[in-house]
């Protein structure tokens, strides 16, 4: 049993990773540290869990735990850890986007790991210090690493994508208000999105000159998961295709390739990621679809946990979807 903390747990990535953890069997939350809820009862930001647990946010850290999950804003994760020295035995797994690149993976002597493990599985189970992809990074790469593994990504890649309000996160914001998002359909950040950094250095990784991606983000008008549509030429079969992903995904848990088109509510509420592919001439058509709160951010997270620690991949993350 090992003892976590959690840093920043009101918002939706800490409020998803205290449910996880408390039905998990090899980790006990030790701590939640909140500034702006300090003393209140974790029920006070997360109802649902009333009656499943009296644990309350503390503004108060121990240092000495065996890890800690950073749920904060982005570029805030560098300003804790120099402000909070943790223990040399302390791991820590990162979901902002402070080290998930190559330029900024090491921090204070910490090497950060990216936390892909569909990717990088042998290296998360031997690190200290993981960061955790982003949620659109996530979709996309499981997507595409295949076709990087078999130097297939000659051309361009189209990608439109449509993510849930709780991206954005907790606080309201002119376009994740009700009012606003409900009925309502928007692109934002087009060709210029943050996560293209780390997709780039993870396809680069598997094949050099990758053909240029143009991504196209968009807001839906529901609270929680991401659809993804991305296309590319490609000479080959779609057999030859769904061998190909097949193969790469064989011995993922938590990524299934779907020989039957594939639609949102199969994977929110879950840590899976359900990959269907489709040809039209020479054009492959890969969609791709997960929860952003769980496989793209607090799910993963205790994957990498369960990975960093030796324990079963799935523990605490055997999820049921809402399909209905």
């Amino acid at each position: 049993m090992i003892k976590v903390g959690i840093i920043g747990g009101s918002g939706y990535t800490g409020g998803e990773l205290i449910r996880i953890l408390l039905n998990h069997s090899q980790a006990e939350i030790d701590f939640v540290y909140s500034t702006t809820r300090a003393g209140k009862k974790i029920t006070s930001a997360h109802a649902d869990l009333l009656g499943v647990t009296e644990l309350a946010f503390t503004g108060d850290v121990n240092l000495n735990v065996d890890l800690v999950f950073l749920c904060l804003g982005h570029g805030n994760s560098t300003k804790f850890l120099n402000a909070n020295p943790f223990s040399e035995n302390t791991k820590i797994i990162d979901l902002s986007n402070d080290f998930r690149l190559n330029d900024d993976a090491i921090f204070q002597g910490k090497k950060f790991v990216y936390g892909l493990p569909e990717l990088l599985k042998a290296d998360i189970k031997t690190a200290n210090y993981i960061a955790n992809p982003g949620c659109f990074a996530t979709a996309i790469q499981l997507a595409l690493l295949p076709l990087a593994k078999d130097n297939k990504l000659q051309n361009e890649v189209h990608i439109n994508a449509v993510t849930g309000s709780t991206g954005a996160g907790v606080s309201p914001s002119a376009t994740s208000h009700f009012s606003w998002r409900n009925n309502n359909a928007s692109w934002y950040k087009p060709f210029t999105h943050q996560h293209l950094g780390e997709i780039g250095e993870s396809l680069n990784s598997l094949q050099e000159n990758v053909g240029p991606l143009f991504f196209l983000p968009n807001r839906g008008n529901f609270t929680r998961g991401i659809f993804a549509t991305l296309y590319t030429k490609y000479d080959g079969s779609l057999e030859s295709a769904q061998v190909l992903f097949k193969d790469f995904y064989k011995n993922a848990l938590f990524t299934q390739i779907s020989d039957e088109p594939i639609d949102l509510k199969q994977v929110v509420n879950t840590n899976q990621a359900h990959i269907h592919l489709h040809k039209h001439g020479n054009t492959l058509l890969i969609t791709s679809a997960i929860d952003n709160l769980l496989k793209g951010a607090s799910g993963q997270a205790v994957q990498n946990m369960n990975l960093m620690f030796s324990f079963n991949e799935n523990e605490g993350l055997l999820l049921k979807a809402g399909v209905f």
